[in-house]
């Protein structure tokens, strides 16, 4: 072969590099003797694009002369893979070297401006457009539209329009941000008036169904789509998946099933954003199936919409379907490795949940507010009050130990771990911005025997201006149930609706159910049962038949116990209960009936579960 010059090497090199090849393309990029400035640009913005940006940073470092060219690429590159700060740092860089000539252009300005416009930093924003400015910059249209999108970004909708008025010529562009920054700010009817004055296209379409659907105007949103296709505007990607999170957001099964067909129709139903979008709205819809079904038709998938599977699996029990998609995913996210943890501990596999926390730090992997807020519920849900201080003690030492959500976590730990006044001084320590600290201290309170001072807290809760939710009144009346508090859990239960303008849902009834039922109020029990707007649960009939076994009842028993059976045939607790009350009162043959029909109907009573710490080590123990 004769001998190689700049344009074999470099085409050599770019074959390795669009196949994927990033170590053999480096290493013969590092056997070139003459490298030329294409050389220099294709390595160093196909490592940055690819999000190598340590490796792509080492080259921009190495490059003897810097161009414009890969000044933008290291600078978008880290605005890309989330480290936007160091792409501001690097653009000051830039600005400091006198005789560099790219801290104009256009591009590289168009990057940072949009960097700020990500992290919200108007001020630096600001700056830069002052530079510009100061520095008679030519403005071309992406310029200007990545200010007028900062601007609408930072809450500025003045300085966007000033902005956008200065303009020459209006380009599709500019009239898109502009759009959008009406829609953010809530003035749609200015938004629409800007969309029907121009001749929009498709993104200027999209602009306006995007503002429509974050503002829960989805029927607007709807109407604007119907039009669209009248006026025979060919939708694209963006356009589903404005359309199909509104429908999502509605619980919108007709329209969704609509625009996904028609998506479907057009071609794009399988990109990765659409099917993203599509897998949500059947999910909120109610139609897991449907979302399984579909997510199993796809050939491709990215981390988002394995992330969004794998909440999906969890949120309907199909935990092996969860890990599943998780051991076989290419690549993991930190939202990744937090969506199986958070999945295992609501779920009830608190162990699987630690064991993943393990895996992460011994890979050495990024923790976070969720991860380990998740993990140290999971210690609590087994009540290892020492694990969880351990997970406390490595959230202390990268300085989240002051996070609410962690913190809070920490009170449940301690709370179900039964200190409960480990649990009160965190409580007073620690600074709350809503009612879930109040909530998870009043359910720490309740479910530890403290009525009293549940309900005092509850009264502080009031006086210091928080708001009162349903969990708050879950976390009231259970403790009420707990300490036989009948008179103070019913003023509770009435002053919900009447004074806090809050419906009472299926916890409140089962709690003031088993509130009456305990206390012998077997009438009033069912009073509430009748009175509810939605059938009782096994739970709540489960209660009324305990009230009937301690108070003797048996007739309502044996009526209760038959209606139990009726809606749960193997419900063991039912036949226990029903031959107590027999016994009880001293009707041992039809206690021993029961006893023979479960026996008959091979139901047997279920086993109970505990945990207990062993010299540092957790056990599990069934009881019959």
């Amino acid at each position: 072969m004769p001998e190689k010059n700049c344009f074999t090497w470099n085409s050599l090199i770019e074959a390795y590099l669009k196949s994927g090849n990033k170590d053999n393309s480096l290493d013969l990029f590092k056997s070139m003797l003459h490298k030329n400035e294409f050389s220099w640009n294709m390595v160093v913005s196909s490592f940055a694009k690819s999000g190598d940006v340590r490796r792509a940073r080492v080259l921009f470092d190495e490059m003897p002369m810097k161009n414009g060219v890969v000044w933008n690429a290291m600078i978008h590159g880290y605005a890309s893979n989330g480290d936007p700060e160091e792409a501001l740092r690097l653009y000051i860089d830039l600005n400091l070297r006198r005789h560099e000539t790219a801290k104009s252009d256009s591009f590289i300005l168009a990057s940072v401006v949009g960097v700020c416009a990500n992290m919200g930093a108007l001020d630096c924003g600001k700056q830069i457009h002052t530079w510009i400015v100061v520095n008679n910059v030519d403005f071309d249209s992406v310029l200007l539209s990545s200010l007028i999108n900062m601007y609408v970004k930072c809450g500025d909708l003045d300085n966007a329009i000033c902005v956008f008025n200065s303009l020459q010529q209006q380009d599709n562009f500019s009239l898109s941000a502009l759009i959008s920054g009406y829609a953010k700010c809530g003035r749609l009817d200015e938004a629409r008036k800007l969309f029907d004055s121009c001749i929009p296209c498709v993104g200027l379409w999209n602009s306006m169904l995007a503002g429509y659907v974050a503002n829960n105007q989805v029927d607007n949103a709807l109407g604007l789509f119907n039009r669209m296709q009248k006026d025979g505007v060919q939708a694209d990607t963006s356009t589903f998946a404005s359309i199909l999170s509104g429908c999502a957001s509605m619980s919108d099964l007709k329209n969704g099933k609509q625009a996904h067909s028609y998506a479907y129709k057009l071609g794009v139903s399988h990109d990765l954003i659409v099917a993203s979008v599509t897998i949500d709205m059947y999910a909120k819809c109610g139609c897991s199936d449907d979302a399984c079904k579909f997510f199993s038709e796809l050939e491709e998938h990215d981390v988002v919409l394995l992330n969004s599977m794998i909440n999906l699996y969890f949120s309907n029990r199909r935990i092996k379907d969860a890990k599943h998609v998780f051991e076989t995913m290419p690549g993991r996210s930190l939202i990744t490795w937090n969506s199986m943890i958070v999945g295992y501990t609501h779920n009830g596999f608190p162990f699987e949940a630690l064991n993943l926390f393990c895996e992460m730090h011994r890979l050495d992997l990024r923790t976070d507010t969720v991860s380990l807020a998740s993990v140290i519920s999971a210690c609590a849900s087994i009540s290892s009050l020492r694990l969880g201080e351990q997970i406390f003690a490595r959230a202390t030492a990268i300085g989240l130990d002051s996070d609410q959500i962690i913190s809070t976590s920490l009170i449940d730990l301690y709370c179900k771990c039964g200190s409960v006044k480990d649990g009160r001084r965190l409580f007073n320590e620690m600074m709350k911005a809503d009612e879930v600290p109040w909530n998870t201290m009043l359910m720490g309170y309740s479910t530890n025997g403290y009525g009293t001072e549940a309900l005092n807290l509850f009264d502080e809760m009031r006086h210091a201006g928080v708001s009162p939710n349903d969990i708050t009144f879950t976390g009231v009346l259970s403790a009420c149930n707990h300490n036989g508090l009948v008179e103070e859990g019913q003023r509770c239960f009435y002053a919900m609706k009447s004074d806090f303008k809050i419906e009472p849902g299926m916890e409140h009834y089962s709690c003031m159910i088993d509130l009456c039922s305990r206390a012998g109020f077997l009438d009033e029990a069912m009073d509430l049962i009748d009175s509810m707007p939605f059938e009782a649960d096994v739970s709540m009939w489960l209660s009324i038949l305990r009230g009937c076994a301690t108070h003797g009842n048996e007739n309502l028993g044996r009526k209760v116990a038959e209606h139990i059976i009726q809606l749960d045939p193997e419900n063991s607790s039912a036949y226990v209960q029903l031959a107590s009350i027999h016994a009880t009162r001293g009707h041992w043959e039809r206690s021993e009936e029961v006893r023979k029909m479960m026996h008959g109907n091979r139901i047997r009573k279920n086993p109970g579960c505990s945990w207990i710490e062993i010299e540092q080590q957790v056990k599990q123990i069934a009881t019959l």
